[in-house]
């Protein structure tokens, strides 16, 4: 590297190469020695990057190790029994229309239905959750789980007993439902979206598990399944 030099005779101006450093010769124009200045090199040390800390106590600045979620596995004990669950609301769903009738249910018992939706919704709403939920967000759990999934289970049955409002004539047909179908799932899944803070995607699939198990329902006790 070049370094500068100023004849302090002459004045004058240039570079000479790094190898005469800290040697003394005569200027090039009026012959007065000149002492060539050392080189000033600045040792340079590499520091190892902090090793990444995963609280600010202590340390009074934010943490640097990524965050890792264990995502909890749902307990097999948990399937099982809402495999048993289903089963025998299925089995109570198939005895009700063999021992009631279809008019009994329709008319007698249209109270029951309406409870009977909002009792099979909330177990709906918690395992689609779980089935359908963003892995990469902290889940809900506890009190607030469990106020979230009321409030979209109460939604879910409303709908189902809107549905039951409407008149046979509008719903006989299968076609009908290509109109009056994507109405109730917009419904069901901005429900879900708004309670439970799924997708558009998740929320659609989480309210189809709730309207295609209550179909299922309706016809084993021999009602229309829409």
């Amino acid at each position: 590297m070049p370094i500068p030099v100023v004849c302090p005779g002459c004045k004058s101006r240039f570079s000479v190469s790094d190898q005469f450093a800290g040697l003394t010769g005569p200027c090039p124009k009026c012959k007065k020695p000149i002492k060539i200045p050392e080189l000033a090199v600045k040792a340079v040390t590499i520091h190892e990057p902090d090793a990444p800390v995963t609280t600010s106590a202590g340390t009074g600045r934010a943490p640097t190790a990524p965050i890792r979620r264990i995502d909890k596995a749902i307990p097999p004990w948990r399937f099982a029994a809402i495999g048993v669950g289903a089963v025998l609301t299925m089995l109570a769903a198939w005895g009700a229309g063999l021992t009631l009738g279809v008019e009994a249910l329709k008319s007698n018992w249209a109270w029951a239905l309406a409870l009977a939706g909002f009792l099979i919704a909330v177990p709906c709403v918690l395992l689609g959750y779980a089935a359908v939920r963003d892995r990469e967000l902290e889940p809900y759990s506890g009190t607030p789980l469990l106020l979230r999934s009321l409030a979209c289970a109460a939604v879910y049955a409303g709908l189902w007993v809107a549905k039951g409002q409407l008149p046979p004539e509008a719903t006989a047909e299968m076609w009908q439902w290509v109109y009056l179908g994507p109405m109730f799932v917009a419904a069901g899944a901005l429900a879900a979206l708004a309670s439970l803070e799924l997708d558009w995607g998740p929320a659609v699939a989480h309210f189809s598990l709730f309207a295609l198990f209550t179909a299922l329902l309706r016809w084993l006790a021999g009602l229309l399944p829409l």
